[in-house]
């Protein structure tokens, strides 16, 4: 038997709870296991708060320095 693993890789359509941008971390809250995702900015700031209570902190946020591939003509 084999179990498929949903992708859980954040897109752009992902958005910030805090302010509206594009998520880059998600965060799994241990009480509940609700989630919550944040831009990187708004991650920043609540990052000493929130990780002590979650179980899962997703951070994506290397994307933000990725570079896009340049198409050749």
């Amino acid at each position: 038997m084999t179990t498929a693993v949903a992708d859980r890789t954040l897109t752009a359509a992902d958005r910030c709870d805090r302010c509206g941008a594009q998520a880059y971390v998600r965060v799994v809250l241990e009480s509940s296991g609700g989630e919550l995702l944040f831009c990187a900015h708004h991650s920043r700031a609540v990052e000493a708060t929130l990780k002590p209570l979650s179980s899962e902190w997703h951070d994506e946020s290397g994307r933000l320095h990725e570079r896009e591939p340049v198409p050749v003509d």
